[in-house]
């Protein structure tokens, strides 16, 4: 791996912590520590989803303590749409990490182009509608477990194959299903611990995980962690969304291309 300068070490940690605020107040966040690894931590890209996945196991596990702490996690609907997302993505996990294999650089980029413009795009467009939902999503019955399960998989299988953290795609998926924003980011935080621990373990078994980048990452990132958590129960979110779709949407083609 060539040498990385201090310059841009500095504004990778800079970025892990601004994720880490964006992974609790309001979920996608993740994808701006994998895109700043891809950057400027000169990164193959199982090396990126790797050492992406390895630091979002730690942000998952804060997450969810901080949200047990303030009680989202203590419902037992948020905990059951927590377990069945969580179950369903451990295989959506490994299936990513697969897939990986078979990802060029470019391709990668272009993969994390798509995903950023997919994000932004969905978060635009539910302010745009005022965070209704499309689909109220009832667990109590077959159907609805099923579709979560599905959209376990989905989010699983993108989070292993590209290391966003499950929390980008997860957010705004259950908002728009119905669930409110601030359990939404608590059950996601929970869903995407085992998720991100599962894709580790397979990036571990390829050597592919930069242990080195993922403790310079890991204490801007976790504080990141504890003040978005802060922020997305004492801030109105709305300005925050506003700005990270837009960023989101310039990002992504210039990913892609």
């Amino acid at each position: 791996m060539p040498p990385v300068l201090p310059a841009a070490a500095a504004l990778l940690m800079a970025i892990a912590f601004l994720a880490g605020v964006g992974i609790t107040a309001i979920g996608p966040g993740g994808i701006f520590l994998t895109i700043a690894l891809l950057t400027l931590g000169q990164l193959p890209p199982a090396g990126v989803a790797g050492t992406s996945s390895a630091a979002m196991v730690a942000a998952g596990l804060v997450g969810t303590l901080v949200y047990l702490r303030s009680g989202e996690l203590k419902q037992q609907r948020n905990r059951s749409l927590a377990v069945i997302l969580s179950s369903s993505g451990l295989v959506g996990a490994l299936l990513g990490w697969w897939l990986n294999t078979f990802v060029s650089p470019a391709g990668f980029a272009v993969l994390l182009g798509i995903m950023a413009f997919a994000a932004g795009s969905i978060i635009l467009l539910q302010e745009w509608r005022g965070l209704s939902a499309h689909v109220q999503l009832d667990t109590d019955h077959a159907a609805g477990r099923t579709v979560l399960a599905s959209l376990g998989l989905a989010i699983g299988t993108i989070s292993g194959l590209v290391g966003v953290g499950g929390p980008v795609m997860a957010v705004p998926a259950l908002v728009m299903l119905g669930v409110p924003i601030v359990s939404a980011v608590a059950i996601a935080q929970a869903q995407s611990l085992p998720i991100a621990a599962f894709a580790t373990a397979g990036y571990v078994a390829r050597d592919a995980v930069q242990w080195s980048w993922v403790a310079a990452v890991g204490l801007p990132l976790l504080l990141g962690v504890v003040t978005g958590w802060r922020v997305a129960r004492h801030v109105e979110p709305r300005a925050l969304k506003l700005l990270l779709g837009c960023v989101l949407l310039a990002i992504g083609p210039y990913l892609a291309l």
